[in-house]
């Protein structure tokens, strides 16, 4: 019974940690990391900081996984607080990224007119792809 529960949660860590270990990838991949570096003038460690997002994403990978309470004080949530939010902000720039690819497809392509209806077929499509992944019943 007890080997049981240790593959699940080995199972659980590797699945888990394929899916948030692809969103650093991709944030690296975004070239946030380095874009951060260089922001700070701190190129030189541009390897220590993907080392840092990847253990992470490992640990929170941990901790979703295993749903323990954390006793962290008030110290430890200012530092969760501070990474949490480090975190949200190289999602934004990453937004930021994704929306100037269409600006620059746009040009390329030659559309002048019909933007703001592409925009909004977008929308609509993500809208009912989520309205049926919910109604379906796929997660």
């Amino acid at each position: 019974m007890i080997w049981q529960t240790v593959l699940l949660g080995v199972l659980g860590a590797c699945a888990g940690g394929v899916i948030s270990w692809g969103a650093v990838a991709l944030i690296i991949g975004l070239g946030i990391v380095p874009r951060y570096a260089s922001l700070t003038k701190t190129a030189e460690h541009v390897r220590l900081y993907e080392t840092v997002c990847t253990l992470g994403v490992f640990f929170g990978n941990l901790a979703f996984l295993y749903q323990g309470n954390l006793h962290l004080g008030t110290p430890g949530f200012l530092v969760y607080g501070l990474c949490a939010g480090i975190f949200l902000g190289s999602w934004i720039i990453a937004l930021g990224e994704v929306v100037d690819v269409y600006a620059i497809m746009a040009r390329r392509l030659g559309i002048t007119r019909g933007i703001p209806l592409i925009i909004l077929s977008m929308a609509v499509g993500k809208s009912l792809g989520s309205l049926l992944f919910f109604y379906k019943g796929w997660w």
